[in-house]
């Protein structure tokens, strides 16, 4: 019984030709360039409703309209705003995130044909 071994060092090399190429670089730059503004943002957004919700507990009271308090209207800004940021990155990824996966997709096929 004979086994044929598949060259796995050649996929590993290609592998690490992508992982190398400016391609791949510009894709994580861009990447890291909208998820660490992004989480920053979130979270200090987050943390600012945490602290008003501990420490101003009159402003978080205030009604603004019958029983709706500004507590309650910054709770669902939470939900508001993390169905905003994942909208945003949809068109984000879709206009300059895609683009350059597909090409790097692609010459990544080349390869196997």
């Amino acid at each position: 019984m004979t086994t044929e071994e598949v060259p796995a060092q050649s996929s590993t090399e290609r592998y690490r030709a992508v992982q190398q190429s400016e391609d791949f670089q510009r894709l994580r730059r861009k990447l890291r360039n909208f998820i660490f503004p992004m989480t920053v943002a979130f979270f200090l957004w987050y943390l600012l409703y945490v602290l008003l919700s501990a420490y101003a507990r009159g402003f978080m009271s205030a009604k603004i309209v019958g029983n709706i308090n500004v507590a309650l209207i910054f709770g669902l800004l939470q939900f508001a705003s993390t169905f905003l940021i994942a909208w945003f990155y949809s068109r984000y990824a879709n206009r300059e995130l895609d683009p350059i996966a597909d090409s790097i997709r692609n010459k990544l096929n080349e390869g196997d044909e």
